[in-house]
């Protein structure tokens, strides 16, 4: 089970009656304390009003309905409130836009997830018109253990994840051949971080490598589909773990990739370390930001100040990271070679490639300038 997962109850008053039935909540949000029944007839004004107000509404209409509402209430909640003109002054520094940027999605998320549904003691949703959930839940939640209670949104992400899950991404960098994310662990959907991994010129001896928080394993099976004799990969996410030993199996490589659970590094020295960090030193909210967010670098210094002593004589490491929050000023330009340097490390080689997803060419996205300017570099490091 993930740490920011649950095992509180939520209570309410249904037809006279005091109720309850277990919380769940992937982002660890608390149970609401004040809980209304709502079905169909309640107007989107109302809802949203509710909600931002405190009020969570347990939904026993048509499930399509709530979507409905979902899709309107999430309208509202992106207009803001009404502000006299003049008066929405600009961030004055990329930092200041960023921490506003998360405040503002914390409250979005906050108020959408005051629309709640049930859900049986088997994840079915006992709602009309609702769809077959229970291999979603399952596959983010675990065996069923009784009735309970979610947000609609946390259900739809769960939905959204159980088909990234059965449809995979193709991996350029592996032929096409798809990797198959689980909820909770990150989609390789950025694809440059894996290209740049893809095209490093590997050290001379290619016997040994190890992954370092490997998520989906796509790192390892590349590595492995280049020639690299045997791949250890570790993670310390049971979800992770099981996503990348899944992925390990169906690419036929579960011969020469070992799928450990480790914090960072396995016992031992090889030839090739390579580690690819949280980019932003910020706290994630749910647990796929644990992949993007890492609260003061931990992950990346962890993996600098332990790497010379992994590290085989004449062996690399790959640190592949995205510059974002430089940009965003979130950490400072010279640190990264400061932490080489404390570390014992030297910079063999640097290849860089910009970004290709949508938002890096969104100029309404309220990052784009630092977006915009991002690289993410391969940094080949090898001990001093």
């Amino acid at each position: 089970m993930h740490p920011l997962s649950t095992h509180q109850v939520i209570e309410w008053t249904e037809a006279g009656r005091a109720r309850d039935a277990r919380w769940r909540s992937e982002n660890g949000a608390p149970p609401p304390r004040r809980v209304a029944t709502a079905d169909d007839r309640i107007t989107a004004d109302t809802a949203y009003r509710l909600a931002c107000e405190g009020t969570a509404l347990l939904w026993r209409g048509d499930y399509q309905g709530a979507r409905q509402l979902l899709g309107a209430m999430a309208r509202r909640a992106d207009r803001g409130p009404r502000r006299p003109r003049g008066r929405r002054a600009p961030a004055a520094s990329p930092a200041e836009a960023f921490h506003q940027h998360r405040q503002a999605q914390s409250r979005r998320a906050r108020v959408l997830g005051m629309l709640l549904v049930p859900l049986d003691g088997d994840y079915g949703v006992p709602l009309r018109r609702a769809p077959d959930v229970r291999q979603a839940c399952a596959e983010a939640y675990g065996p069923a253990e009784g009735p309970s209670v979610t947000s609609l949104r946390e259900l739809l992400g769960l939905i959204g994840a159980h088909e990234w899950r059965t449809k995979g991404v193709a991996v350029p960098a592996l032929g096409g051949d798809r990797i198959h994310p689980h909820y909770g662990v990150f989609s390789p959907v950025r694809g440059e971080y894996v290209d740049l991994v893809a095209e490093a010129p590997l050290p001379g001896d290619s016997s040994l490598a190890y992954d370092i928080g490997t998520g989906t394993g796509v790192l390892a099976a590349v590595l492995a589909r280049r020639g690299v004799g045997r791949v250890v990969a570790t993670d310390q996410d049971p979800r992770a773990l099981a996503c990348a030993r899944e992925n390990i199996a169906r690419l036929g490589l579960a011969g020469r990739v070992d799928v450990v659970r480790e914090d960072l590094f396995p016992g031992g020295r090889a030839p090739l370390v390579v580690c690819n960090p949280p980019w932003v030193p910020a706290r994630p909210t749910s647990p796929v930001e644990y992949a993007v967010y890492d609260p003061g670098g931990r992950m990346l210094h962890g993996f600098l100040d332990g790497l010379a002593d992994h590290l085989a004589p004449g062996g690399e490491g790959w640190l592949i990271l995205s510059d974002l929050a430089e940009h965003l000023g979130l950490r400072p330009r010279d640190e990264l070679q400061a932490a080489f340097d404390a570390a014992g490390l030297k910079v063999v080689d640097r290849l860089d490639t910009r970004p290709v997803h949508r938002r890096a060419t969104d100029p309404d996205d309220p990052l784009h300038e630092a977006r915009a300017a991002e690289v993410t570099s391969l940094w080949r490091l090898a001990a001093e």
